[in-house]
Parts: structure tokens; sequence; C-alpha cells
């Protein structure tokens, strides 16, 4: 350290100041503040026309990060990249001691000035010190009116004790918000991850599932856009989407065996992205404008089901951290639970369609046959016979029974047609169907039916029909509750009561016939098909039944339901 002839002790005034400075200093928390500020008050003490800060590296070698004061950011673009803590500024490095100088061009260790670098002649550097450890260097140039004395250099040592406090406290402050940020995150994560895990567990409806997962994950992990994408053989299918992407996305096909999509789908291991646009096999960058991407599989008991792709993290990104992976794949062990179950519920429910819609194949079949089949092959022998008469009287006469047979065979086919679908459904409203059907019910069997009507409609007070998907449930309620009192009850009085009120149909139909135990009995085709359809349009299904005491069935549906499921508006025929 050079010697000069100036005095070594600082001013009342200078001491007063620094301890204002200090005080200001060590009050300041975040931590860029505190850096800046400790520059500033450098130069404000000494009277230096620039001032800087080096910020060490994790291996205290070299300068991490120059920060400075005094040159204008014209002259920093001129400079170009900035020290990295060689030469004279590297003398610190080494021995981080105070280090002044009249004149830095004399030191043996100074390599001078870049072009274009403001000219500087005197010096002062001073390290600090965290916790005993170097942590960085102040450096100070060109002092108004002379070198820096001995004052300067206490004035400077005093401050960057200041600083390595306020660093200290900065630092400690940092860690806890963002241990605070973090536990935050952490209690939303599981608030998230619990609130999707009841509603997923209530809701079997997959494409409902499946629009909750991507809305639900992208808030998890704060992304800009999420995909879902299942799996449909050796392919993976765009199935959800929410955020910034486009429709585009839904229903498109990619490859399992040649995308990044289903390289995680085919390992069930998560991939983070941190360059989509040089992702080759990517195949979604049509579609998905973005930087970042998180993909995690979705897996549930080994059933690989497809994948969850986040991208573009909104605050503090645009890259997804560990911690994000964490949560997409514990929030993807919940999704794929769900999505199994309502891949599951969507398949039982096909198969029981398909086996209603077969049992009535199968009595359309038998009826036709036992009937109308019969009717025609009888018809078929009367002519036959009738060919082969000579007398004109009896060919009259066989041909007269033909009229006849062919007269029943008509009715026959017409009382088909109806119970297929009467047209007064569709021209008259449900109210006239049922009361055909039940006059129907009553003449063919000879029972006794009461019909008890009473529909917001009929009765004058809206004005305006139901949707055709809540007629036509109500009048197969009751069209199939009826054929099963008829045929397999025995019943010989049949009461019918469909009434509206508080926005809700009521659907009661009650026979006196032989009764069941449904505890003890399996449902048959009739049962399973009105319990779908009382499903479908959200509604509730009952029956009350025992040996010798008759059978009540029970229903309640939605007046004006909200939009139809496709399965639901499949029914309205």
């Amino acid at each position: 350290m050079e010697a000069t002839d100036t005095p070594s002790h600082l001013s009342p005034e200078a001491l007063r100041r620094l301890l204002q400075i200090g005080s200001e200093v060590v009050s300041e928390l975040d931590h860029e503040a505190v850096l800046q500020r400790v520059i500033e008050a450098a130069r404000e003490l000494t009277g230096a026309r620039y001032a800087a800060l080096g910020v060490l590296d994790e291996s205290r070698q070299e300068l991490e990060r120059f920060l400075t004061s005094g040159i204008d950011p014209s002259a920093h673009r001129a400079i170009g990249d900035l020290p990295r803590g060689r030469g004279l500024l590297g003398v610190l490095i080494s021995d981080p001691r105070p280090l002044r100088l009249t004149d830095v061009g004399r030191h043996p260790a100074s390599y001078g000035f870049p072009i274009d670098h403001p000219p500087m002649g005197s010096f002062l550097g001073v390290p600090v010190l965290v916790r005993g450890e170097a942590w960085g260097n102040l450096y100070l140039t060109e002092k108004e009116g002379g070198p820096f004395d001995e004052a300067d250099e206490e004035a400077i040592v005093v401050l960057s004790h200041w600083a390595a406090t306020a660093i200290q406290n900065s630092h400690l402050y940092r860690n806890e918000q963002a241990q605070r940020a973090e536990l935050e995150r952490a209690v939303r994560a599981l608030e998230t991850t619990s609130a999707i895990t009841r509603a997923l567990g209530t809701e079997t409806d997959l494409d409902r599932v499946l629009e909750l997962i991507v809305k639900r994950g992208r808030a998890l992990v704060e992304a800009k856009s999420m995909v879902l994408l299942l799996a449909d053989g050796d392919r993976l299918v765009g199935r959800a989407i929410a955020g910034e992407v486009g429709e585009s996305v839904l229903g498109l096909r990619i490859p399992a065996e040649d995308s990044v999509v289903g390289h995680v789908f085919r390992t069930g291991r998560t991939e983070r992205l941190t360059e989509v646009a040089n992702q080759v096999r990517f195949r979604l960058g049509e579609h998905v404008h973005a930087t970042t991407g998180l993909i995690v599989p979705l897996v549930f008991r080994s059933r690989r089901i497809g994948v969850l792709a986040a991208f573009d993290r909104l605050s503090g990104g645009p890259e997804f951290g560990v911690e994000d992976s964490r949560l997409m794949e514990a929030f993807a062990a919940a999704a794929a639970t769900a999505v199994a179950g309502a891949q599951d519920v969507a398949a039982h429910t096909r198969q029981r369609s398909i086996e209603a819609s077969e049992g009535e194949r199968a009595r359309w079949a038998r009826e036709l046959h036992d009937e109308t089949l019969q009717e025609l092959g009888s018809l078929k022998l009367v002519l036959g016979a009738a060919a082969r008469l000579e007398d004109l009287g009896e060919v009259r006469k066989a041909i007269a029974g033909a009229a006849e047979q062919v007269t029943t065979g008509i009715a026959q086919l017409r009382h088909l047609i109806t119970e297929l679908r009467p047209a007064s459904l569709d021209e008259l409203g449900v109210g006239a169907a049922l009361e055909a059907l039940t006059d129907r019910i009553a003449v063919v069997n000879g029972l006794v039916v009461d019909l008890e009507l009473d529909l917001a409609y009929e009765s004058g007070r809206e004005g305006a029909r139901h949707a055709p998907a809540v007629e036509t449930t109500i009048y197969r309620l009751v069209q199939e509750a009826s054929t099963n009192a008829v045929k397999h009850a025995r019943a010989t009085k049949l009461t019918v009561s469909v009434t509206e009120a508080s926005g809700q149909v009521d659907i009661t139909v009650t026979d006196d016939g032989t009764g069941f135990d449904p505890a003890a009995s399996v449902e048959g085709f009739g049962l399973i098909g009105m319990r779908e359809r009382v499903s479908l349009m959200d509604g509730t299904f009952s029956v009350q039944s025992q040996q010798g005491a008759g059978t009540t069935v029970q229903c309640r549906i939605p007046a004006a339901p909200g939009e139809p499921s496709l399965r639901a508006t499949s029914l309205a025929s």
C-alpha cells in the first residue's frame, strides 16, 4: 500500500455521515438494492468519480458480476465485456486486503485499460468479507481533488463491514421469502390436488374429466398452456386443451414411436424441454407456440393412458423446475386414476347400451317372428289352397279370409311401428303419445289403466313443449315399465302418473302384478335401459317391489336439462 502525508482519521462530519449511510444500507432488505446502495455510498463518502462492486463466483477465483456507478450506458457499450478479475482487480481476489494507489498504471499488475475506457488514475480497493470469507471487492477510482487518503480507506473499510452485514441480511431475507413462497405454493398445490381429487372422484363423464384435468393442471404449475393426449393404438390423440393453444390440437394424432410425447408415454419418465423449437421430434410445433415444456406420463396401475404436457411457466419462467416436475407427477397420478375410471365407466356404459340394444332387437325379432311372420306364412297357405280351388265361390271365400289376415297383419305392423316410434310423440307431444299408449295397452291386453297427466305445457302454464330428449325419455320410461308389467307381472291394473313441478318431472308406474324381490333378482334389459336413460338425464331412479304385492317404478328427471351429452342426444329417437 502506498503511503501519503494526508490525515488518517475521519472528521466528525464524515463519521456521522458514515453512520447514517451504514444505517441506510443495513436497513435495506432487497438484495439488488443493497448492492447498488453500497456503490453509491462508496462514491459519496470518498468523492470518487467511478465506483464498482465485483462479486466473486462460487470458486472465488474470478468475478461473476461487476456492478458500476459513474459510467454512463454509452461508455459501457463502448468498453464491451466487463472485467472478470484479472490484472489489478485480481490482486484483491488473491490477497483480500485494502489496496490504495495514487496511479493505477504504475502498479506492476496493471494491464492497462481497453479502448474507449475512461482514464483512471487514483485507486482504492477494499474486500467485502461475509462471515469471514471473501464475497467481493469494492473498487473506487478518480477521487476528486487528489488521491485517496487513509480517511477514505478507513471509511470504505467500515462501509464494507456494513455492506457485509446488509448482504448477509438480504440473503437471509431472500431465502426466507423464497421458503415462504415455496411453502405457500406447496399449500396451494396441496389444495389444488385435493380439489381436483374431489372433483374427479365424483365425475365419470370422460370429456368433463379431461377438461377439469387440463384447467386445474395448468393453474397448478402456472403454465401458459396445457395439452392432454390419450393413447389410441400406436398413436397419441389430442383430447383436451387449456390456455393459449389452438383447437387444431384436438383430434391431432401423433405417432408414439417417433415423438417426444411418445417417448414420455412409452418410457413413463417425465421430460423437461428447455428449447421446444429445437426438438426435432416435438410434433406439436405447428399447433403449440412455446419456448419450454414439461411432459409427464399418465399411468394407472401399469396401464399407460396418455401424457399431460404443460408449456411456458408464467411465473418465474418460462422454464419449469424440479419442483414443477414433482407437482405435475403427483397431479398426473390422480388424473390418470380419474381418466381410467371414466374410461371404464364409458366402456361399461357402452357395453350395457349394446346389451340393452341387442335385447330390444331380440324382442322385436320375436314379435315379428311370432306374429307378423306367422300371419304371412298362414296367408301364403290360404292363397296357395285358393289357387287349387275350382269353385269360384270357394275361391272368393278364401280370398276374403286372406284379406282379413292381411288386415290383421297390417294392424300388427302398425302396432310394432308405434312401439318403435309413435308419430304422435313428434307431432303432438308426449302427453298425446302417453294417452295413445295407455289406451292401446288397455285395449290390447285387457288391463285397467289409469293415467294422471300434469305437464306444464299440457296444462297451458308454459305454452312450449319440452326438449325432444326429455319427451322421449318420459315416453320410453312409461312404455318400458308398462311392458314389464304386462309381460312379466301378469298385472290386471296399471296406474301411470306423469307430473311436473319445480322444474322436475316425476314419473311413477304402479302395477298389481306378482312382484319380485329386487335384492335377489338380476335386472333385465328393461330395467337396465330405464336406469341408463334416467342417468343420462341426470335424474333419479328407484324400484319398489315384493312378492305378490306388485311393483312401483319411480323416476325423476329435470324438465329442462342442461347441455345434452352425445349419448343423451342419441336417446332422443
